[in-house]
């Protein structure tokens, strides 16, 4: 299957009784793609290029960059629908310098003997060498082509950097549950979809929405698959055939989770997960973790916890799990399901087995406890700003004691504001890491408040 949404020949999309029902809902118009506002508002590069807009700015060769099902191929396909373009496809997969040659050698031909414009249509860019890169940079710089190429992969380190200042990157998103769910009910209503031949349950609906990971090609051949499966279950003689959640889960092998993203389930697996992870069992955490991606869960969402909880609830034990959940929440941004679960499985069973504790999230809500109270006046007269004109007159800085120039970086000095003089609320664990703090703290504190204990 390709990596993009409604991938398919002319000649099975202009059969009907044959083409996929995911290339028979193809958008037709730039009105019918579903899900990249961004990138088709009104006077952006790429849908100008797609109405052929004319003017001094001429057309400008596009890589769209987005996951499966997005739309790469259909916007590559409205492009060359414009002002009687030639458009020529190749995939990257078994396509060679050989071929992007005669594609030029064409293209030059057509532009010379009709006026006519070609549009190169390269799928899986990222699979091309940088020598088979390097053949297009001619025909793109002057524009003897337009260059519409297709990457799931980040172009950064997939694309050479002479074609990609040639070309302009089109980020293309996920489609959201709305679209999803749009898209579906337009194909079982539509003449050129189901054709109002079947209806579609809600949780069928719901179930098909959740798996298909905002791809819109799986959506829909997941629905024609139910489709099939609902047709040979309700035998001759019934019409509209109802597609039902066993069909889908039979049609997707997949048995549908009990999780609604927008519920109780959500919250409730959620903090399942969260307190799997601060109780350290491992395996149960692990087990809410795979509910979520099974279910659908954004793993964005999921990764935005394991965050939070490293922090909460590990702290200063391990500071190591936050460094951990930090660098998973972006790369999960960046990589996506399938594999993003690989990463939210280690940052999980890092944070489930990490010592804990929550001493840091408690001194931040005593301390916000004490402002939102009313407590704590004036800043010290010796900690306000200096370095303004005026400020010396009104003794700013007088008084301020350098650390730097303390015996071991720390002396006596007042921070607090005077009300808070014997505020405590940092108190650490004993627990991993931080135990080695509590010391520490209680050293630092009996010099800078004052007491003459140096033992830093």
């Amino acid at each position: 299957m390709s990596d993009d949404l409604f991938s398919a020949t002319d000649d099975e999309a202009a059969d009907g009784s044959t083409a996929p029902l995911a290339v028979r809902m193809r958008p037709r118009s730039i009105d019918e793609v579903r899900g990249q506002g961004d990138a088709l508002k009104q006077g952006s590069p790429l849908r100008r290029l797609i109405e052929g807009a004319k003017g001094a700015a001429g057309p400008i060769s596009a890589i769209l960059w987005g996951p499966p099902g997005t739309g790469k191929t259909t916007l590559a396909h409205l492009v060359a629908g414009a002002s009687d373009r030639r458009f020529v496809e190749l995939s990257a997969i078994n396509a060679g310098v050989k071929d992007v040659r005669a594609v030029m050698e064409q293209a030059t031909r057509d532009r010379s003997l009709y006026g006519r414009q070609t549009v190169l249509f390269l799928d899986e860019i990222h699979r091309f060498s940088k020598a088979q890169q390097d053949a297009l940079l001619p025909g793109v710089e002057n524009r003897l082509v337009v260059l519409v190429a297709a990457t799931t992969e980040n172009p950064s380190f997939s694309v050479i950097a002479p074609l990609l200042s040639r070309s302009m990157l089109v980020r293309l998103e996920s489609l959201d549950d709305d679209d999803i769910t749009q898209l579906l009910d337009d194909a079982v209503a539509e003449t050129r979809g189901l054709a109002g031949e079947f209806t579609l349950d809600d949780d069928a609906r719901a179930h098909l929405v959740r798996m298909a990971g905002g791809d819109a090609r799986r959506s829909l051949t997941a629905l024609e698959a139910a489709a099939g499966v609902a047709q040979d279950a309700a035998g001759a003689g019934v019409h509209p055939v109802p597609i039902g959640l066993p069909h889908v889960e039979q049609a997707m092998a997949t048995a549908a989770v009990r999780y609604d993203r927008a519920g109780d389930q959500h919250y409730d697996v959620a903090s399942a997960l969260i307190k799997s992870m601060r109780g350290s069992d491992v395996d149960a955490a692990l087990h809410y973790l795979a509910r979520m991606l099974e279910a659908g869960e954004d793993p964005r969402f999921i990764a935005r916890r394991i965050v939070i909880a490293a922090s909460e609830d590990v702290g200063m034990a391990d500071p190591t799990a936050l460094q951990t959940a930090v660098a998973a929440m972006h790369a999960v941004a960046q990589i996506g399901m399938p594999e993003a679960r690989i990463i939210l499985g280690q940052a999980v069973v890092h944070n489930a087995l990490a010592p804990k504790s929550n001493a840091a999230y408690m001194g931040i809500n005593a301390a916000i406890e004490d402002v939102r109270a009313g407590r704590g006046g004036a800043v010290p007269p010796h900690l306000r700003g200096s370095g303004y004109a005026g400020a010396a007159a009104l003794g700013h800085g007088d008084g301020y004691r350098y650390t730097h120039d303390e015996p071991g970086g720390v002396g006596p000095q007042q921070f607090l504001p005077d009300d808070l003089t014997e505020a405590d609320y940092y108190q650490p664990t004993d627990r991993g890491w931080e135990q080695n703090l509590g010391p520490r703290w209680q050293s630092l504190r009996s010099v800078i408040r004052g007491v003459d204990d140096r033992r830093v």
